[in-house]
């Protein structure tokens, strides 16, 4: 989160700054399925098909590599969708398959242990070079909430949420 706000405020309280939200996510069986679907729904255009192995660490510190399909939507606020990984945080269910809701911070690591200290404990995270790039949290309603590194934007905004008509995956490498 930026200097000047936070979403947890240290009372048990919370604050948004607005211009931190910069997505929705939704799980969805198939992912070009889901693209085709929300195009014609909403009428969005879509940046690039993302596809990459990712380590992450949940929880308990048990590490593991996930293999990741994703796209965003081309303009604010975005809509991510994520094809559905069983047995994973990105699995569909009975009731609502919206993942996650998140927001971009310049100190994943401090941000993520106040959440968990509010009562949001960490979910899944992963790390670049010792460095925690995102994390999700879920609080007590069941939502996820996700924090990106601020390093990211560059790249999720200009690559991932780029419009194109291409549904080809994109293999990503971050770092």
């Amino acid at each position: 989160m930026s200097d000047t706000s936070s979403l947890i405020d240290g009372h048990g309280g919370t604050e948004m700054n607005r211009s931190e939200h910069y997505h929705v996510a939704i799980v969805v069986p198939d992912l070009m399925a889901g693209r085709a679907h929300y195009a014609d729904l909403l009428g969005l255009a879509w940046g690039p098909v993302m596809e990459f192995d990712g380590d992450f660490i949940d929880g308990a510190g048990n590490e593991r590599v996930l293999h990741l399909k994703a796209c965003y939507s081309s303009v604010a606020p975005y809509l991510e969708l994520i094809e559905e990984m069983r047995g994973t945080e990105w699995e569909c269910n009975e009731y609502s398959n919206i993942h996650h809701i998140g927001f971009w911070s310049d100190d994943v690591e401090a941000d993520s242990a106040r959440w968990s200290t509010a009562g949001c404990p960490l979910a899944l995270g992963s790390r670049e070079s010792g460095v925690m790039q995102m994390a999700y949290h879920r609080d007590p309603f069941g939502v996820r909430l996700e924090i990106v590194h601020e390093a990211q934007r560059e790249m999720i905004e200009q690559i991932m949420c780029a419009p194109t008509t291409d549904t080809s995956p994109m293999p990503m490498e971050f770092g």
